[in-house]
């Protein structure tokens, strides 16, 4: 099976749910698991929520942009912004390392991620914006018969 769904909006912090509840709609057709399913949107979430704090910081301006693909049991998402980039990705990765700590964040965001895909790449430029890119292979719900 191939399937895939593309959606762009605005970088406002009330589209963070939206983004996680459409995303995880998408990959319930392949029936994840209670806990895949809820690292997915715990994922979609990281990221969107980093696009639109640390990106475009918090303004309203911009796009969020999500492309998610199925192939088989995989699943691939794309999350890109066209916000302020990351200065310094190595260090952006890195546990605990927030450039808003006066916003209380945990600087956990990558290692989440990290730890709930199978695969993660970033790609990010200075003021040219952020794209993610996630994979994840599903083992899927296991059926019971009776």
């Amino acid at each position: 099976m191939r399937n895939e769904m593309h959606i762009k909006f605005s970088a406002l912090s009330q589209n963070e749910s939206f983004a996680r509840v459409t995303v995880a709609a998408f990959v319930a057709q392949i029936d994840p698991t209670m806990d895949e399913l809820t690292e997915i949107k715990t994922v979609v979430s990281e990221a969107v929520t980093n696009a639109i704090i640390h990106g475009y910081e918090n303004k309203g301006e911009g796009l969020v942009e999500i492309h998610a693909e199925i192939i088989d049991r995989t699943v691939k998402i794309m999350i890109r912004d066209t916000g302020i980039g990351i200065r310094d990705l190595a260090e952006a990765r890195q546990p605990l390392f927030t450039t808003k700590p006066e916003l209380e964040r945990s600087g956990m965001g990558f290692t989440i991620m990290e730890s709930f895909m199978d695969n993660i790449d970033v790609f990010s430029e200075p003021n040219e914006g952020t794209t993610i890119y996630l994979t994840k292979h599903f083992v899927g719900s296991k059926t019971i018969v009776n």
